[in-house]
C-alpha cells in the first residue's frame, strides 16, 4: 500500500497496492509495477505509472520478457523530456522495446520460444487517465460502484476450443497499441488484472469484492488472487489496485504560480535600473510587452529583457502564457533557438531575461534583400526549417512563425527568437482547459487551421515558412494579405493562391508547385515532413509536375487563361463588326 505525499493541491495523490502469485505453475510469468514519483516537478510533467504484463506461457522466455517490459518502461518513460506529450513518450518507448523483444525472440530456433507478453499500462497525469494496452491483460474502472472494463482483448477463439493471442510485445515487427485517455473524478477505483484473475472471476463478483468498503486496497488485491485460484485457475494471477485520493487544480505548475504572485513592472526608460540589471536600449513598445536591452551591473552581461505591458496586469491568461515562454524556452537547448535564462528567486516583478541575438531580423533582411536569388532563399529557409525541428523534437508545435521572430545571424544562420504561442503537448495535458491565444498581428503568417480554432500540428509551422519563402521571393504574400485585426473577420478569410510567377517570371513552375502545395490552406494537402519541403524546393517534384499537366487551364494558370479568354472574345467582337460593316 501506498499513498504519495502531496500538501499541495497542485499534486494528484494516489493509494496503490498490488499482489502477484504464482498460483499451479512453476514460475511466475506475470509482472506488476508501480512509479510515483516523490519529485513534485516530475509528477506534475509525467504523472503517475502503473502496469502489468503477462509473458506467454508456451515460451521459455516469457518471465523475461513480462520483467522486462514493465521495469523498462517505468524507467524510459521517465526518462523522456518533460515536453513530451504522454502519448508521444509512450509509444515510442513501446515502439522500441516491442523491437528488441521480437528482434530477442527471433535468435531463438523455435518460433513460439520467443520474447512475448501482453501489456497494459495506466499513466494518471493531471485531471487524465491514459491508457495503452496490448493483448489479454485487462484495466477496469470503478466509479460510482459501477464496474466497467475500459480495455478490449487482443485475442480469437480457436475453433471453440480456446483463445489465442492476435496482438502483444514481441510478437511481429509492427506494434498496434490501443491508447485512450479518460477524465478522472476524486474517488476513482483502477483495477489491472491478469488472464489468470480475470478469466475465473465473473463480472458481479469482481465488483463485489472491489467496492467492498470493508477492505483495504491490498486486502482486495489478496481477496482477488485467492478467489481466481479457488475457482480452479491454472495460470498465474495478477492484480493491481490504484485509487484516486485526490486530483489537483489545472493549470496550476510551479512556475506559473511564481509569475501569478508577481507584479508587472511599469514601463522602463534608459538608465532605469530593476533588480540589478540597467536598462540600455529600448527595443521594442507594444501594447502586449516592452522589450529592453539591459546589462547585468555585477557581471557585464548583455541581456534582452522582456516585460508584459501593464494592461494585462489582471489577465490571467496572458500571464500564464508569459510563464509558459520561459518554461519552453528552458527545455530547448539548440543554437537555432534563443536561450533563455532565470530571474532572480526573490524578485517581485514579471519579466523574462533572454540571450542577446546578434544580426537582423528576417523583416529587415527582406527589406534590404528585395530581390534574392532562390539558392539564397533556399539557404535561409533550410535553416528555418532546422531551428523548427528543434521544437517538433520537443514535441512543440511553435504557431507563430514570422519575419519578426526569425533572426539571421552574422554567420547566416537562423534564430527563432519568441514563444508566446508555441503549443507544447506536454504542457497541454497539464492545462485543457486553457484558452488558446491567437496572435492576430500575425494573421498572414500564422496557418488557417490554427485561425479557426483547429489542432496545430507541425504542419502548421510548415505553412508559416512557406509563406516567409514566398514573401522573400517576390515581395508579396501568396494569398490576399489582410490587416483586419478581428478574429472572426479573420476566420472568414477566402484562401485563394497566388502562383508564384505572377510575381516573379524567372522562376520555374516547379517552385511555385512546390510553394503551393506547402502553403496550401489545407493542412492535409500540405507536406506530412518538413525534409519534404526542403527536398522539392531543390529538385522538381515530378509526382506534383504530372497533377499539375491534369489541371484545367484556368487552374494550371488563371492569367494566361483570362488573357485569351479576352483576346477571343475581342476577337470575336471585331469579326461581329467587320460583319456589320460589310453587310
Amino acid at each position: 500500500m501506498n499513498l504519495n505525499n502531496a500538501n499541495s493541491s497542485s499534486t494528484i495523490v494516489v493509494e496503490h497496492a498490488g499482489v502477484s502469485l504464482t498460483g499451479t505453475r512453476a514460475e511466475n510469468q506475470d509482472a506488476i509495477l508501480v512509479k510515483v514519483p516523490t519529485q513534485s516537478n516530475l509528477l506534475a510533467h509525467k504523472g503517475i505509472v502503473a502496469c502489468i504484463a503477462d509473458g506467454v506461457s508456451c515460451s521459455e522466455q516469457s518471465q523475461k520478457a513480462s520483467h522486462t517490459a514493465v521495469v523498462q518502461f517505468i524507467n524510459d518513460y521517465y526518462a523522456t523530456p518533460k515536453s513530451w506529450s504522454v502519448k508521444r513518450s509512450a509509444n515510442q518507448i513501446l515502439t522500441a522495446l516491442n523491437a528488441w523483444l521480437y528482434q530477442e525472440g527471433s535468435k531463438k530456433e523455435l518460433s513460439h520460444n520467443g520474447f512475448v507478453t501482453t501489456f497494459s499500462a495506466l499513466i494518471l497525469k493531471s485531471n487524465t487517465a491514459h491508457l495503452f494496452h496490448v493483448g489479454d491483460t485487462r484495466i477496469y474502472l470503478l466509479r460510482d460502484d459501477k464496474l466497467r472494463l475500459l480495455t478490449h482483448d487482443h485475442q480469437r477463439m480457436n475453433f471453440g476450443k480456446s483463445a489465442y493471442l492476435t496482438r502483444a510485445l514481441g510478437m511481429d515487427s509492427k506494434l498496434d497499441v490501443d491508447y485512450q485517455t479518460l477524465s478522472l473524478q476524486q474517488g476513482d477505483r483502477f483495477i489491472l488484472s491478469s488472464d489468470g484473475l480475470h478469466d475465473y472471476l465473473e463480472q458481479n463478483e469482481l465488483l463485489e469484492v472491489t467496492s467492498d468498503d470493508r477492505l483495504d486496497v491490498s486486502e482486495i488485491c489478496q481477496t482477488l488472487c485467492h478467489r481466481a485460484l479457488t475457482n480452479s485457475s491454472q495460470d498465474n494471477v495478477s492484480c493491481l489496485l490504484v485509487d484516486v485520493q485526490h486530483l489537483p487544480e489545472h493549470s496550476l505548475l510551479e512556475h506559473q504560480q511564481a509569475v501569478l504572485t508577481r507584479t508587472i513592472a511599469p514601463a522602463l526608460e534608459v538608465g532605469n535600473r530593476l533588480d540589478g540589471y540597467r536598462v540600455e536600449r529600448i527595443l521594442y513598445e507594444g501594447s502586449r510587452s516592452h522589450v529592453y536591452q539591459v546589462v547585468e551591473e555585477h557581471s557585464g552581461r548583455q541581456l534582452v529583457m522582456k516585460v508584459p505591458s501593464m494592461q494585462y496586469s489582471e489577465d490571467r491568461e496572458y500571464l500564464l502564457n508569459f510563464a509558459n515562454e520561459y518554461w519552453v524556452g528552458s527545455q530547448l537547448n539548440s543554437d537555432r533557438v534563443m536561450k533563455v535564462f532565470p530571474t532572480p528567486k526573490d524578485s517581485k516583478f514579471i519579466y523574462q531575461l533572454c540571450e542577446l541575438v546578434e544580426g537582423t531580423t528576417l523583416r529587415q533582411w527582406m527589406y534590404d534583400n528585395p530581390k534574392p536569388s532562390l539558392q539564397k532563399v533556399r539557404d535561409i529557409l533550410g535553416e528555418i526549417v532546422k531551428a523548427t525541428r528543434v521544437f517538433q523534437r520537443a514535441d512543440m508545435v511553435h504557431r507563430d512563425l514570422k519575419p519578426e521572430n526569425i533572426m539571421i545571424t552574422p554567420a547566416g544562420g537562423v534564430k527563432i527568437i519568441d514563444f508566446g504561442a508555441v503549443k507544447v503537448q506536454g504542457l497541454q495535458e497539464i492545462a485543457q482547459e486553457a484558452q488558446e491565444v491567437i496572435p492576430l498581428g500575425a494573421v498572414n503568417y500564422i496557418a488557417p487551421e490554427y485561425i479557426i480554432g483547429d489542432n496545430a500540428t507541425t504542419r502548421s509551422d510548415l505553412f508559416s515558412i512557406a509563406v516567409m519563402g514566398y514573401e522573400m521571393l517576390t515581395g508579396q504574400l501568396p494569398y490576399k494579405p489582410t490587416t483586419n485585426q478581428n478574429l472572426q473577420s479573420a476566420r472568414h478569410t477566402k484562401w485563394v493562391y497566388r502562383s508564384i510567377c505572377s510575381f516573379r517570371e524567372d522562376l520555374p513552375v516547379w517552385i511555385d508547385l512546390t510553394f503551393r502545395k506547402a502553403a496550401h490552406h489545407l493542412p492535409a494537402r500540405r507536406y506530412e515532413a518538413l525534409s519534404e519541403f526542403v527536398a522539392d524546393l531543390h529538385t522538381p517534384n515530378k509526382t506534383l509536375q504530372a497533377e499539375f499537366k491534369e489541371r484545367p487551364l484556368l487552374q494550371r494558370n488563371p492569367v494566361m487563361f483570362w488573357k485569351m479568354t479576352a483576346l477571343i472574345t475581342t476577337s470575336i467582337a471585331v469579326i461581329e463588326l467587320l460583319v456589320l460593316y460589310q453587310s
